[in-house]
Formats: structure tokens, sequence, C-alpha cells
């Protein structure tokens, strides 16, 4: 559905994409009848209702993704932002998109969508509510984010990045190891695990810089971009 001006812009018509989802501040022009209301992404899976530290994920996750605004109508819309490059992902049924809230421009509206906990751990696997308040303390020192954007079914979504796409395939005997500020998005049945080795030399910004790694297994795509720097 979307289709790329160049490398920094996309358009598409958003009457035969069904509608789209974009962050807010990302339209820069378009032509027809459109129309545009602020859009939400659903909560969290397994993490709704409760207390106590459900709500404490609740708010985490509040403030782990962006305003999108959802356009509808006939016509055709431009979107870019903030001079990035973009990438155009195409979903096909079975396979997800988990991608950095941050590093999401737009998507067509018919995608499912909702917010995952990142799985988080000292080196032994551990997922859930406790992985993402794990995320939290780690995330504290690192400034990492500890939740991703999971849109699934059949679509398209466009990606941003800085400096450029890096493709790298996942599905061989050995993990794909990403530092977490580079990584972008997971696309296809790829399991993502956030993985520290914080000593005191860290937690005082002393540290080699490495002490959060993100492990990719399974078969797929992991999107990096060329830069560390934050979007």
């Amino acid at each position: 559905m979307f289709e790329k001006v160049n490398g920094k812009v996309v358009k598409v018509n958003v009457g035969m994409a069904g509608g789209v989802a974009a962050r807010t501040g990302a339209m820069l022009f378009y032509t027809g009848d459109v129309s545009f209301a602020p859009h939400q992404i659903p909560g969290g899976q397994g993490m709704g209702g409760g207390g106590g530290l459900m709500r404490v994920a609740g708010r985490m996750m509040a403030g782990e993704h962006e305003r999108t605004m959802l356009a509808q109508g006939t016509g055709e819309v431009h979107y870019g932002f903030a001079g990035l490059e973009v990438h155009v992902v195409q979903l096909q049924p079975g396979a997800t998109l988990r991608v950095e809230a941050s590093r999401l421009l737009a998507n067509t509206a018919g995608l499912q969508s909702s917010i995952v906990s990142v799985m988080s751990s000292g080196g032994g696997g551990g997922g859930g509510l406790m992985g993402a308040l794990r995320g939290a303390a780690t995330g504290a020192l690192t400034g990492q984010g500890m939740f991703t954007t999971q849109l699934s079914g059949q679509g398209s979504a466009v990606l941003l990045a800085h400096g450029g796409f890096l493709e790298l395939r996942v599905g061989g005997p050995d993990p794909i190891v990403v530092d977490p500020q580079a990584f972008v998005a997971a696309y296809g049945n790829v399991q993502t695990e956030l993985k520290t080795a914080l000593s005191w030399r860290d937690a005082v910004g002393r540290g080699s810089g490495e002490a959060m790694q993100l492990h990719c297994v399974g078969q797929g795509v992991v999107y990096v971009q060329a830069s560390e720097e934050k979007l």
C-alpha cells in the first residue's frame, strides 16, 4: 500500500489502504478528501486489569508508544518524519512485526496492534510481568525501552531509521545479537530477549557501553539502523 517517493518519504492512497495510522506530526501533505482523528494503540497483552504491579506496568507501557493519528477518506497522503530514512515492510498472515514505537512511522489501519513487553533477563530467561519490571530497572540505567509495538495481519508498515537500514536474516544456529539502540524491528517468527550484564561500572557510567544486548532467535528478519542515535 505504501510507496516510497524517495529514501525519506512515502505516499499512500488512504482509501485503497482502508485507513492509515501514523505517528502525530508525520503527515507532510495530502490531496483529496481525507480526515484525521486521534488513534489509540491497545494496551499490552496479558497485562490488563489487576492492581499493584499491573498498574505499574500499565503506566510504563503508556510512555512507550507514540501518539498516532488515523487518516481516512479518499485521497493520497505523503508521510515522513525528521528527515529520517524510511523502509516499507509488507506483512503476511501468520507473521508479526515487532517495532520500537519511536521507529514506526505508519501502518495500514487493518493491522492488529498491541504493546508487548521485551523479555529481559540477566542471562537466564524470564519474561512476562516480572521480566518487564526487571527491564524497568535496567532501563533506568541505560535509557532503553521496555516495550515494543506488535503488528500482525495482512497489510504494510513503514519503519524509520538513522543512516539507513540493515536487514539481518535470523535462522542460523547462533542468535543475532543487536545493540538495543540500533534495533529497529523484527519481522517473522523472531523471539527477542533483552540480556543484561550490568556491573557497578555500568551503574556509574564507566562500563563498556555494551551492558545490554538484544538476542534474536527463530526465523525471520531483524532490521537494524546504521546508528545508535535515538529517534
